[in-house]
């Protein structure tokens, strides 16, 4: 029987000292929490004593902890060291059993524990719920267990036994799991010690020191504090994409199934909080921080990030460097993996494998199960292995080419069918391997070498269960053991080091017929849409392994429309970078495949140009489309539909690179080609009449181009759907027209219905999201609402220099924007900078006599006399009109409006007889061009005035601004901010837009 108990109180004492082992700290958390709720004060002490100290000496420091101590017991809390039973037995007897009123504990385990811990007469709160646990605890303190609730209001730690209220990712814990203590606290304390929005801490460190170990078990030690835990593998854009919006249902969010519309919703619940305040996303393997910063969440929860990149500390994150295992750690980690080895063994099999956490596992794994001692082993190792055979990575330590050798032959004699499946495995990108997609494979089409693996379940899990054993591979799926059968057939985790050096060490007959296997695996698993934004994230998965199956080597069909269906993706979803390596690649590769002019050539130049254009390479994509056209056309006839898509390309070359009635010319003919040749209603006739809108209203035919792109936009509402990206895509465009021809209310009424099913379907930071919004900003400008277009033009630049880069044809429009914004309404000295720069990226890209580098230095010009360089902007002004005269025409909308801002600097400079004779030549022009109600035409007519005053011709001055004026009200309002800076004579100015292609 155990010695009478002493009530916490009754001695005055109002101090407990939670023992516990670091394993279970989420337990020492709750329990502490119940305490201090009833006015207990909680000191808590992790258990981890020296193994070179007696037991019996540790568990006295133990007893200098102040109040009662209360141990919790656990299988970790006995293994540390690790010690005997005998020697817990031992010491039990001898402190604690000659100081029962000192120590109390709960049992958190059903193993086994040392006989001698009965001393502690523990209460067991195993296999129960929170309140029951929380009463046994009470008792065995002596405590009253009445209800007490959380100071503040504030929720306490969760019962350690129930998960996260959203739980998904997570790998199952590591119950080998050793040291690190100092990292997790540090990182517990960056995170709770930052402000709102600030909470990301990167892990860091070289390849196998067992980043994501530390990533998992810091998840378990404190996902109790948390109401979401979601993790992200985080390796590649497309696929953190996907993996993050698929915690839209788990969040309960009211989403349709389009990809795009379940990140927006992901986002923006995490930044506002809602519906939980308390989350924890954890991005796993992110060694390419410029790829994925801008979609790191902010909000009131934490990031956690494990990366092999340093440099996520110029993206506001917390860096924490993950090294090696000290001495102690590896030889503690060692005797846990493989208990027959003694410690001075541990020891020497720890400077042997350079304490590489990684290595240990695997090593110390298989060698317990061996009868090989550890000097056999070392002096294997240090034999070294044929440096032909293996080559790895630099940042590998040699020590585990051969170490990693070694283990192969124990597969190969155990379970020889798991060095397949292992080998099958590095045909994908490592990290997350969808085996899966092995598995749902026709059986037909599976060498006979790997069919009994593919078919056989038994064989399939045992090999699974044997590279598990030696920590090769971990299970992807983690919810629970009984999803453990599905999850062996869905996906495997595989490090970078062991993918590396298995896919190297492979004889070259196998890795052709796997290589095989794996791209037919791919093939097989293209939706064939990718135009479907639903599909988008089938492609985010596939895409990733394009590079390890070399699929680009493939003489298979199937394949060739594989690498062109994830091209058509990722031009369609914004991932120009990544499309652009791609197509480089492939055109490297099938053209010494399959030769300069096979059919596979021209699908490949389409999906590469159109890519390269998105970047504003256009004299590049000119020279691929022209090739293409040719060949096509004196090979197959002007009529063959691969020549008018090739055509098509190439109008589009030539309207980026400011041609465009050679443009117009040609999007005519192509259009008329496939009016004939599959009708009105095609979508391939549609997208040609989409384009041929775009070169009319690159030309300023705004009315012409306005009627196209509605008949587009309806034929495309009943063909496609109406939340089909390229129904989305021509309501931009009339929309767009709307707002040019100065039908302000009509164009924003339109773009702001169109701007939500955008972040809905497609995400906002899509290209064209970020386009959408942008016509929607000009429109709210236009329409004098300042302050909702401040906000979203400068919202709609960050996004785009984050995701797109500062030089890409859309960021430098909206770039042009905000400078012209910031001119007028904000800071100066920012327009003037963004000005400068917009200029010389247009310079650089398009070259002088583009309308573009015209129209933008013709904005600058406008900075410079805000700024008091009259003469200077008077010169740039003149040279502004005068490109533009040549680039365009005189009668240009572009002409017209550069002369209405150089006959303004010409007053300004003392010229106001050249500054009325210009705007009466506008005038003419713009009413030819635009109408004599058009707000350019009626800017003209102001301006004019303002130079017959200047020439105290005021009887003419006044009739023309007041003919104006009625105008101005009729067409606008006259509330309208135009027409009442119209009426104050503050003199109008234009600002140079530029035109997506």
């Amino acid at each position: 029987m155990p010695a009478a108990r002493t009530p916490v109180g009754a001695t005055g004492t109002q101090t407990v000292t939670i023992s516990f082992a670091g394993f279970n700290r989420a337990w020492a958390a709750w329990i502490g929490d119940r305490l201090e709720r009833r006015g207990m004060r909680v000191v808590f002490q992790r258990w981890d004593p020296p193994v070179q100290t007696p037991l019996e000496e540790n568990l006295r420091d133990l007893m200098l902890a102040p109040g009662r101590i209360l141990v919790l017991l656990s299988d970790w809390y006995f293994q540390l060291g690790p010690r005997s039973h005998a020697e817990w037995n031992r010491a039990l007897r001898d402190v604690v059993a000659a100081e029962p009123d000192r120590f109390a504990a709960v049992s958190i385990t059903t193993s086994p524990l040392p006989a001698a811990t009965a001393v502690f007469a523990a209460a067991d709160l195993t296999n129960v719920g929170a309140d029951e646990a929380e009463r046994r605890l009470l008792a065995r303190l002596d405590l009253p267990a009445e209800p007490v609730a959380p100071a503040g209001g504030r929720p306490g730690p969760r019962y350690p036994a129930d998960t996260p209220e959203v739980w998904g990712g997570v790998p199952r814990r590591n119950t080998r799991f050793t040291g690190r203590e100092s990292l997790l606290n540090s990182a517990y304390h960056a995170l709770q010690d930052a402000g709102p929005g600030a909470g990301v801490v990167t892990l860091h460190g070289m390849s196998g020191v067992g980043k994501t170990q530390l990533a998992a078990e810091y998840v378990y030690r404190f996902g109790s504090e948390y109401d979401v835990v979601w993790w992200v593998s985080a390796e590649k854009r497309v696929t953190y994409r996907q993996k993050l919006a698929e915690l839209a249902p788990a969040l309960g969010l009211s989403t349709g199934a389009e990809y795009g519309e379940r990140l927006r919703a992901v986002r923006d619940a995490l930044r506002r909080g809602e519906p939980y305040q308390r989350w924890l996303l954890v991005l796993d393997g992110a060694d390419e921080p410029e790829h994925i910063w801008d979609l790191v969440p902010t909000g009131p929860g934490h990031v956690l990030i494990t990366s092999r990149n340093p440099e996520w500390s110029e993206h506001n994150s917390n860096l924490l460097e993950v090294r090696v295992y000290d001495r102690e750690e590896s030889v503690a980690f060692i005797r846990r993996r493989a208990p027959r080895l003694t410690h001075t063994e541990a020891d020497q099999l720890a400077a042997a494998l350079e304490d590489l956490p990684l290595l240990l596992d695997q090593t110390a794994g298989w060698l317990n199960d061996s009868d090989m001692s550890v000097d056999e082993y070392i002096e294997l190792l240090e034999g070294g292995i044929d440096q032909d055979v293996v080559k790895v990575s630099a940042d590998f330590p040699l020590a585990f080419q051969t170490a990693w050798s070694i283990l192969l032959n124990k597969l190969r004699e155990t379970v020889p069918e798991s060095v397949d499946l292992l080998r099958l495995c590095t045909f994908f990108a490592p990290g997350s391997v969808p085996v899966r997609l092995l598995r749902e494979m026709p059986s037909g089409t599976m060498p006979e070498s790997l069919s009994g693996l593919m078919n056989d379940p038994l064989l399939w899990n045992r090999a699974i269960a044997q590279l598990r054993q030696y920590s090769v591979v971990r299970l992807e799926s983690h919810e629970s053991l009984a999803d453990e059968a599905s999850a062996s057939g869905e996906s495997l985790y595989l490090h970078r080091m062991v993918h590396q050096i298995v896919r190297k060490d492979m004889p070259e007959r196998d890795a052709a017929e796997f290589v095989e296997v794996v791209r037919r695996a791919l093939a097989g698993a293209d939706p064939g849409r990718p135009t479907d934004t639903r599909l988008w994230p089938r492609y985010a998965e596939i895409t990733p392994h394009l590079k390890y199956a070399d699929a680009l080597a493939s003489e298979d069909p199937a394949v060739h429309t594989l690498v062109l269906n994830c091209l058509r993706y990722m031009y369609l979803s914004g991932e120009y970078r990544a499309g652009i390596k791609l197509g480089e690649r492939a055109m490297a590769a099938w053209r010494t495949l399959l030769g300069e002019t096979h059919p596979r050539i021209w699908d490949l130049s389409y999906h590469y140009a159109n890519l390269l254009r998105a970047v504003g390479d256009y004299a590049g994509t000119e020279a691929i489309e022209r090739a293409a056209a040719d060949h096509l056309r004196n090979e197959r006839g002007p009529d063959d539909l691969e020549h008018l898509r090739a055509a098509g390309g190439l109008a589009a070359d030539l309207r980026g690179l400011g041609r465009y009635e050679e443009a117009l010319e040609l999007s005519q003919w192509i259009l008329d080609a496939y009016r004939e040749l599959l009708g009105e209603q095609d979508s391939r006739t549609l997208n040609a009449q989409n384009n041929m809108a775009m070169s009319l209203r690159l030309l300023g035919r705004y009315g012409e181009s306005l009627e196209l792109n509605r008949r587009t936009l309806e034929a495309r509402r009943q063909l496609l759907r109406p939340r089909h990206n390229w129904t989305l895509y021509s309501e931009i465009n009339y929309a767009t027209d709307l707002r040019l021809l100065g039908r302000y209310h009509e164009a924003e009424s339109l773009q702001a219905q169109s701007v939500r099913v955008h972040r809905l379907v497609l995400g906002r930071d899509n290209p064209q999201t970020l386009r959408a919004e942008h016509n929607l900003a000009l429109c709210h400008y236009r329409m004098g609402e300042r302050a909702k277009a401040e906000e979203m033009f400068t919202r709609i630049l960050e996004r785009a220099e984050r995701v797109l880069g500062e030089a890409d044809p859309l960021t430098v429009m909206f770039s042009a924007s905000q400078c012209c914004f910031a001119r007028e309404h904000g800071d100066i000295d920012q327009a003037r900078d963004i000005s400068a720069r917009v200029v010389a990226i247009y310079s650089e890209m398009l070259g002088e006599g583009h309308p573009y580098v015209a129209g933008t230095r013709g904005n600058h010009a406008l900075v410079l006399r805000n700024v008091g360089d009259r003469e200077q902007a008077h010169v740039l002004v003149e040279e502004a009109l005068g490109d533009m005269t040549r680039a365009v025409g005189e009668n240009h909308p572009w002409t017209l409006g550069c002369a209405v801002n150089a006959s303004a600097l010409r007053n300004l400079v003392g010229d106001p007889e050249g500054a009325a004779e210009l705007t009466r030549v506008t005038i003419d022009r713009a009413v030819e061009a635009l109408g004599r109600t058009h707000p350019l035409t009626l800017s003209s007519r102001i301006a004019h005035a303002a130079d017959l005053r200047a020439l105290r011709d005021r009887q003419r001055a006044d009739k023309i601004e007041s003919e104006a004026l009625g105008d101005l009200a009729a067409t606008l309002g006259s509330q309208h901010v135009h027409t009442v800076s119209a009426r104050s004579r503050n003199r109008p100015y234009w600002d140079f837009e530029p035109q997506t292609i």
